[in-house]
């Protein structure tokens, strides 16, 4: 390139900052804008006032087999070594190991394990009676044949960053050839500035709903302080009643995240439509017929014969739900291919 091509990243999430720094690296000068007023996405993190990290969006857990993955972000973090593990409350009060295995199986009875934990969560998820779900959604949470209390069993890597995930934003944003603006809303007219786009918004907004609305579930987090030295047995607590709220998150009983001697810190979490929540998406919903999916790729069609200098990446861009690690597994795969089609190595 006899001069630094310019590419605009709309979105600073796990997508859009790896797609920035691989390309910054190979000497593209990357705008990336944020309609936020914070780096990290939804897994933006900060320290509160008694000393203790939360994760404004719900907790974000790293756990992959992807050694690409674990590696590529021991770049820019150290680690804490954190394995997961969940209790769901029954009405009695009573907790019990979840995913379920054989010890809660003995003590709600197999029969009813459906019933129990997926059915009303399901509902309160997803808007949706479990029948009317993609199985695929509900089957990664698979019943155990064991004692195993993990929540990831079969995981090599499981972690937390030491110093948070906005840190470790911090670290792979920091490169001269990356531009970050903050509370900068995408207009359309931007486009014409550059040589490439990568956007992260949600592609049917993008496209002014042309070809239909596609729904997602958000979640509303609510986050209080509590005069307790410790309050759930495990760092997540999910909730097996009908009522609005799906589970609890008790920061202290993550590594790194702080201790207080009399106060802990505490996210529940209560799902809802998106339009209910100022908008905000974060699960495209996974329906068993498959007509959200329909949508999706009407979408997905006339970006690819209309808009050849514009890529969608992530959950919202590509409407589909995304664990961490393969979001950042395929932000470095959309990365390879750009510079491959650009003939530059990687």
């Amino acid at each position: 390139m006899k001069r630094p091509k310019k590419i605009l990243i709309i979105g600073a999430g796990f997508s859009g900052s790896i797609i920035a720094r691989e390309l910054a690296e190979k000497g593209f000068k990357v705008t990336l804008i944020e309609k936020r007023n914070h780096i990290g996405g939804n897994a933006f993190d900060y320290v509160n006032e008694f000393g203790i990290r939360i994760h404004k969006y719900g907790p974000h857990l790293f756990h992959t087999n992807n050694a690409k993955v674990y590696k590529y972000l021991s770049k820019y973090t150290k680690w804490i070594p954190y394995k997961h593990k969940v209790k769901a409350q029954l009405k009695d009060g009573r907790y019990v190991t979840f995913p379920a295995n054989n010890e809660t199986k003995k003590i709600v009875g197999e029969k009813n394990i459906i019933d129990i934990f997926f059915r009303p969560y399901t509902k309160k998820m997803w808007g949706l009676d479990i029948e009317k779900l993609d199985p695929g959604i509900i089957n990664r949470i698979p019943i155990r044949e064991d004692n195993n209390d993990l929540y990831f069993p079969k995981d090599k890597y499981q972690f937390m960053p030491k110093e948070g995930y906005t840190k470790l934003f911090e670290r792979l944003l920091k490169h001269e050839n990356i531009k970050v603006h903050l509370n900068k809303e995408f207009k359309k007219s931007m486009l014409n500035n550059y040589y490439h786009t990568f956007s992260s918004m949600p592609i049917d907004e993008y496209y002014d709903f042309k070809f239909g609305k596609l729904p997602y579930r958000s979640i509303k987090f609510h986050h209080i302080n509590l005069p307790l030295n410790k309050l759930l047995p495990t760092a997540t607590v999910n909730f097996t009643h009908d009522g609005p709220h799906t589970r609890m998150t008790e920061w202290k009983n993550i590594p790194g995240h702080g201790e207080h001697e009399f106060m802990t810190s505490v996210t529940y979490e209560e799902p809802c439509d998106y339009r209910e929540n100022n908008l905000e998406r974060y699960y495209p919903v996974k329906d068993i017929q498959g007509k959200n999916r329909k949508i999706f790729e009407r979408y997905l069609n006339h970006n690819k014969k209309n808009d050849l200098t514009l890529t969608f990446v992530g959950r919202c861009g590509l409407y589909v739900y995304l664990d961490m690690h393969q979001a950042i597994s395929s932000a470095l795969a959309t990365s390879k291919r750009f510079l491959k089609e650009n003939n530059l190595q990687t």
